[in-house]
């Protein structure tokens, strides 16, 4: 089993940037894919970016490439977004969540989840 707690979340102006990170515990932290969605008022939850157990390998929604950044440090069993030129439009709650399937783009493929930190971007 995988507990995930989200953090960092935050009220900023557009244009500002947030450091999400997402504390895990449990044994197969090292061995989880591990992704970032996010759940707009009034939306579906969508994915924003995801990394492999490795690290070696990261995928990102199109409206955050080359804004967002996804890490993690296995040494201390936690995931990090890097958001950066905020835009009001990517108000929501985050969500990081563990799995072990495929495609890490999908909701299917994660079994773990956290409960969400709110990101909310001011014009």
């Amino acid at each position: 089993q995988v507990q995930l707690v989200e953090s960092g979340g935050g009220l900023v102006q557009a244009g500002g940037s947030l450091r999400l990170s997402c504390a895990a515990s449990g044994r197969t932290f090292s061995s989880s894919a591990m992704g970032w969605f996010r759940r707009a008022p009034g939306k579906e939850r969508e994915f924003v970016s995801a990394i492999t157990w490795s690290g070696g390998a990261t995928s990102y929604a199109d409206s955050v490439k080359g804004r967002f950044t996804i890490s993690r440090d296995n040494a201390k069993n936690t995931a990090y977004l890097q958001m950066n030129s905020l835009k009001p439009e990517d108000t929501g709650v985050y969500y990081c969540a563990a799995g072990l399937k495929w495609p890490l783009s999908e909701l299917k493929a994660y079994d773990y989840w956290g409960q969400g930190t709110q990101v909310t971007v001011s014009s």
